[in-house]
């Protein structure tokens, strides 16, 4: 799994986990909802200031997005 793949991964279970909709958490992290489902599904490279409004917005460490990344 490469490593858009595996952070767009972590983000949908945290979303998950948090009970919280693509439209929830787009709006939350101030971004549209297909573009977090592009994320979601490793379809876009992020920028750094893209994955920390995406971490804030889930209320985690940045490094969260990139569990099991090896």
């Amino acid at each position: 799994m490469d490593i858009c793949s595996r952070v767009g991964t972590n983000i949908r279970k945290l979303r998950n986990g948090k009970k919280l909709s693509q439209e929830e958490l787009a709006y939350e992290a101030g971004i549209d909802r297909s573009y977090l489902s592009e994320i979601e599904n490793g379809h876009k490279n992020l920028s750094i200031v893209m994955l920390g409004q995406i971490a804030a917005a889930l209320g985690v460490k940045i490094t969260a997005l990139f569990a099991g990344w090896k």
